[in-house]
């Protein structure tokens, strides 16, 4: 019988042979702490259309709803920071996050392989993988198990690696040894605050989900208010300002994911090209990029909104 100090070392030495670059480990427990807050977020609407943060709000806080006999929540971290930043000299700009392959294909990948070598290692194991793909409350997991702190941009920060990172988890039914929070240290930096051009950093750790330029570009599916017009610093999907600004990612480091590269013809995209964008070419750029998730439609309606900024046209 394996030991459970053994079987946690096995899982974290796997994990950094997988190319994770951090992993921590918690007990899987309902997060008593966070149904409030996230109850209360939800009863002010920052969630906008996102109607799917309102669903399974039981599960999102509690893993043996999703695991039967849950003990264990592995957290893990999937570096994205690009080899090479197209953001400061794009005309029109993606958030690094969607440059590659769409990061639900690439991490869960990992993911399966992880649980193999795992009952390959270990013997039976009993759980799931999740990649942003069902009701996890990721940060909060990533947190209880010392991968970082949750900053005042709601993204969870990392003293290594700033922030430009995916999060992963498996929930599993093995006892393991259990790793602690980590303290917050944003101090008085209010740098992401005051960089949002929405203003959707309403307090410090509370982010207006239904204000960010993420969810305008991304989430909504309805005409974006005319308000809005002015605001958006050219990104046409997503938004990285919040962590632009970041002291902490100046220890962002390049990651080593091949699929996680951009096809070459994206360095080449001018603001004329962008405009006159067709489906053959967004295929060709984006075939399993999470651009794909806007449409092409979506995406040349953010163009065109950016392109008119004037709030009076």
């Amino acid at each position: 019988m394996v030991l459970k100090e053994e079987r946690t070392g096995i899982i974290k030495a796997m994990a950094a042979e997988l190319g994770f670059s951090f992993c921590g480990i918690s007990r899987a427990e309902f997060l008593s702490e966070e149904a409030p807050r996230l109850e209360a977020w939800l009863k002010r609407g920052y969630a906008g259309e996102m109607h799917y943060l309102e669903r399974n709000f039981d599960q999102r806080l509690d893993p043996a709803l999703l695991v039967p006999g849950a003990k264990s929540v592995v957290s893990l971290v999937y570096n994205y920071y690009p080899q090479k930043d197209f953001t400061t000299e794009a005309e029109m700009k993606i958030a690094r996050y969607a440059y590659g392959e769409d990061y639900h294909f690439v991490v869960k990948d990992k993911l399966k392989i992880f649980i193999e070598r795992l009952r390959e290692k270990i013997g039976e194991v009993n759980g799931r993988a999740f990649v942003d793909s069902a009701p996890v409350h990721e940060r909060a997991w990533a947190q209880k198990s010392g991968l970082g702190w949750i900053g005042k941009n709601s993204l969870l920060l990392n003293r290594s690696m700033g922030s430009f990172f995916f999060l992963a988890e498996l929930i599993i039914d093995l006892e393991l040894e259990y790793d602690g929070p980590m303290k917050d240290y944003c101090g008085t930096c209010t740098a992401c605050m005051d960089a949002c051009p929405t203003d959707a950093i309403v307090e410090p750790y509370v982010v207006n989900g239904s204000q960010c330029i993420s969810y305008f570009t991304i989430e909504l599916k309805n005409e974006i208010p005319a308000e809005q017009k002015g605001k958006w610093n050219d990104w046409i999907f997503g938004c990285d300002i919040c962590q632009e600004v970041c002291p902490w990612n100046r220890f962002s480091q390049p990651h080593q994911e091949k699929r996680f590269e951009p096809h070459p013809d994206f360095e080449m995209m001018t603001s004329k090209d962008w405009q006159e964008i067709t489906d053959e070419v967004f295929q060709k750029l984006f075939r399993k990029s999470a651009v794909k998730r806007t449409k092409l439609s979506g995406l040349k309606r953010n163009i065109q909104f950016i392109e008119n900024k004037n709030p009076a046209l």
